[in-house]
């Protein structure tokens, strides 16, 4: 696990910047760094030791001196890589990861890097320069477990490369980068709680998306984009639920001894749900089969609200070594200025406060965890999801009846039973369903803002429907989890993943997110995905009897926070930042922003998340416009 770093341009601009990037992102890899410069190009890392503790140092160069490469990240299928290299008549010369991919890559060549991509098995953001024809190919992982971002110019009419790095931090440290917020990430941020835009906060600073990599000329600095992966729903060869079942389980059961690979402590977080669950449990149980001790397991709570007993429960089943935390509103506060610089673009998820104590905690003890995230996404965990089925019950009436039914539903008083199950028959899934969180619609955004933008929000379905041909015509249930696999997962999930453990200089693995366990998720029917009224049902049933009967039907909570509680007890201390910020007070309306706060302090109204988004916003551009 590293941070990386690479400058173009002649040595005089990039020696001097490609030290003080690499040190903006130390907290990524504490144990090692190293810096190569070429006469177009430097490169550099910051390494967090995990494979090969001796023998990992980057760059890493080729035998012949040709390639070199930085990479952060974890190739969980290197040694069956390594071993087909060697059939081959390849040497090495660590056991390191990074040889491998290394290797692996020149051999299949630049001209074949999607299909090669599509090999990797693993969580990774790297660049390699061929310093022969003086090009470069950057890519990132399948999923965006681990991030990359890129800063642009125009020149001459034309966009050239200048840089890219693992955290935006890194891209600011050249004097030459104007910090000016990019408008339309903040419309879109107001919505959904982060920013979904592969454009960023930052004009001109732009992440490199999901299963794509960029073949960059470092002469010229121009550069192509090319996406060698997505995820695709799979018509099931069959639906039997035993035969289904199984395949889960096989393909987890796998991932997670693959995502054991370390030659460090590695440990578990765990929730009271049933995806950090069967997680631990397959850690324990492999564990102890090698003969090795419990695996550590770390779980928070709050005074007021948390998972603490139910985590409990599980890690008393199965004999881990369960540590647990517990945080108070004044620690819970205290941190935002700090969590608002580690996530360098405005993330409003209150459960990352709690997974930043958390990765705390652990670090003291592990230097690696695996967690359950992605698992909601790719197995139907979401009791949105469930909603179509529902709301088909009335779409499927006689023509004209049900449609009619719920227009009339929009006329009726606010508080006439099923009203709103009504208006959302009535409403697109374009409109109703943006992803996972829906803060600020566009009326109360435009209510929010001072200055008229000009444009609402993305809208996911249109984007989707735009790229992905076969989008609209997929059962709305699909539809969604797509939306979010695209969106939240990238966007909220995977990001405050990694920022909140990387703070810490923790790496977070997780299982769930691996081609392989796609591969078997697209294949489950949605039959098997929702049944008797429970989400992920054939994920459950396929490890029921190995997880506690209670955590196997609980509903998902996930570090939960109690934010509308402290907003209610003490709303000075949590609106002091938005009161005090100059650019809140600049580009919103401030007497409606007071308006929330009192429905919500009399209990009018549950404004909390769209209180915490103002509040991230301002404690985000305080870190990254103001002075000192």
């Amino acid at each position: 696990m590293c941070g990386i770093a690479g400058l173009l341009g002649p040595t005089a601009h990039t020696e001097p910047l490609i030290g003080p990037m690499l040190t903006a992102i130390e907290h990524r890899g504490p144990d090692d760094f190293g810096i190569w410069a070429g006469d177009t190009c430097a490169i550099g890392m910051r390494r967090l030791s995990i494979i090969d503790i001796a023998g990992g140092h980057q760059p890493m160069w080729s035998a012949d001196r040709r390639f070199a490469i930085v990479y952060n990240g974890e190739l969980y299928n290197y040694r069956e890589l390594r071993e087909e290299l060697s059939s081959a008549g390849h040497v090495f010369a660590t056991d390191s990861d990074t040889e491998v991919l290394l290797q692996f890559l020149v051999t299949a060549g630049f001209a074949n890097m999607d299909a090669a991509l599509n090999r990797l098995r693993g969580m990774f953001g790297f660049a390699i320069v061929d310093t022969a024809t003086n090009s470069a190919i950057i890519a990132r992982d399948q999923f965006g477990i681990k991030p990359l971002y890129y800063r642009i110019t125009e020149t001459s009419g034309s966009t050239k490369l200048d840089s890219f790095a693992s955290e935006i931090k890194s891209l600011l440290v050249d004097p030459a980068v104007e910090r000016r917020v990019h408008v339309p990430a903040l419309v879109n941020y107001l919505s959904f709680q982060f920013n979904p835009l592969n454009e960023t906060f930052f004009a001109g600073i732009v992440a490199l998306p999901p299963g794509h990599f960029m073949q960059v000329d470092l002469t010229t600095r121009d550069f192509d984009i090319t996406q060698y992966w997505q995820y695709d729903f799979v018509e099931p060869a069959s639906t039997d639920e035993h035969i289904t079942t199984a395949a889960i389980r096989n393909v987890l059961e796998d991932s997670v001894a693959h995502h054991l690979l370390a030659d460090v402590p590695v440990g578990a977080f765990l929730s009271g749900g049933i995806d950090s669950a069967i997680t631990v449990t397959l850690v324990q149980e492999q564990r102890l089969a090698a003969g090795r001790s419990p695996v550590k397991t770390f779980t928070i709570g709050f005074a007021e609200l948390g998972e603490l007993a139910e985590a409990r429960e599980v890690a008393e089943r199965i004999g881990t070594d369960h540590h647990e935390i517990v945080v108070s509103a004044a620690d819970y506060l205290a941190a935002l200025p700090r969590i608002a610089w580690m996530f360098d673009q405005p993330v409003a998820d209150p459960s990352a406060v709690a997974l930043y104590f958390l990765a705390e905690a652990a670090r003291e003890q592990v230097t690696v965890v695996l967690s359950g995230e992605g698992a909601d996404e790719l197995f139907g965990g979401y009791r949105i999801y469930q909603e179509p089925m529902a709301l088909d019950r009335l779409r499927t009436l006689p023509a004209g009846i049900g449609s009619g039914t719920a227009r009339a539903a929009l006329k009726v008083r606010r508080n006439f039973p099923g009203r709103n199950y009504l208006r959302r028959v009535a409403t697109s899934l374009r409109e109703r369903y943006i992803g996972n969180a829906y803060i600020f619609t566009p009326a109360q955004t435009a209510k929010l803002l001072r200055h008229d933008p000009g444009y609402t929000h993305e809208y996911p379905y249109d984007q989707l429907a735009a790229s992905r041909p076969e989008f609209t015509e997929l059962p709305e249930s699909r539809q969604m989890q797509l939306i979010d696999m695209t969106y939240w997962l990238r966007g909220d999930i995977l990001t405050k993943a990694d920022r909140m453990t990387m703070a810490h200089s923790l790496e977070l693995r997780v299982p769930y997110l691996d081609i392989d366990v796609a591969a078997v998720s697209a294949t489950v029917a949605d039959t098997l995905k929702y049944r008797d009224g429970t989400t992920k049902w054939a994920l459950r049933e396929a490890f029921r009897g190995r997880v506690p009967d209670t955590t196997a039907g609980r509903a998902k909570l996930g570090f939960p926070t109690p934010l509308r509680l402290w907003l209610s007890a003490d709303p000075d201390a949590v609106l002091a930042p938005i009161r005090s910020s100059a650019f809140i007070a600049e580009q919103m309306n401030m007497d409606y922003i007071e308006q929330l706060v009192v429905e919500h302090v009399t209990g009018t109204a549950d404004h909390s998340r769209r209180i915490f988004v103002l509040l991230m916003l301002a404690l985000w551009h305080d870190a990254f416009f103001t002075d000192g």
